[in-house]
């Protein structure tokens, strides 16, 4: 694991430092909040550890400048202030959770493995399975047998709403409503024209068609037709 460490107290910085270390991990480390804020746009950190009060540039607006970058990297936040208001301050920066000093190693190594492990899960249900076609929700990337499907937007709505009801019918108008917002039948092919489309996309490559039409009810997909 590859941790960046921002604390300008050299004490606590060395402690966090020697625990981090002492359990295999490498880690990163600066006084300052603008070099950090840098260190963390183009570095590839699996966690980010922030001290709220640093020199330069403070620890929170450090973190809501990370969060407005758009990076994703879990941070935790350490600070001295324990006040209720001050932790949803750090919460609402961007943070994803918030340690008082003083506090042991373990407790923070605890939640670190706590953030590690709730990404992973988020990451692995942003992942829709079908058989051999995979859909990341992350990436927008989509593949069947391995080989990358290309997909327009409007497709991708629809084959994504599609595989999370795999092996139900899913009608023209929840497609509609779903994927285009309608809450009317506006009396045309879209529909059938879009999955039209996506079938070619999707099915016509491969020997196994995976989207079906059941006449007067919807479409199916499913590995198995």
């Amino acid at each position: 694991m590859k941790i960046l460490l921002v604390e300008d107290n050299e004490e606590t910085a060395a402690f966090i430092q020697h625990g981090f270390i002492k359990e295999g991990h490498e880690v990163m480390h600066t006084t300052r909040g603008d070099v950090g804020y840098e260190q963390a746009i183009n570095g590839n950190y699996d966690i980010l550890v922030f001290d709220r009060m640093l020199p330069e540039l403070d620890g929170m607006t450090a973190v809501a400048r990370i969060r407005k970058a758009g990076l994703d990297v879990p941070i935790i936040m350490l600070t001295a202030m324990s006040g209720i208001n001050d932790r949803v301050e750090g919460l609402n920066a961007g943070a994803d959770d918030y340690v008082v000093k003083p506090f042991a190693f373990e407790e923070l190594y605890a939640r670190v493995l706590a953030q590690l492990r709730r990404r992973q899960m988020d990451n692995a249900s942003n992942v829709l399975r079908v058989g051999d076609l995979v859909l990341d929700r992350t990436t927008q990337d989509v593949t069947r047998g391995g080989q990358t499907i290309d997909l327009l937007p409007r497709e991708y709505k629809i084959l994504e709403y599609l595989m999370q009801h795999a092996g139900q019918i899913v009608t023209r108008k929840m497609l509609l409503e779903h994927v285009w917002g309608y809450k009317f039948d506006p009396k045309t092919s879209l529909v059938q024209t879009h999955v039209s489309r996506l079938r070619n996309r999707l099915d016509k490559p491969f020997e196994q068609d995976m989207i079906t039409t059941h006449r007067g009810e919807g479409y199916v997909i499913n590995a198995l037709n």
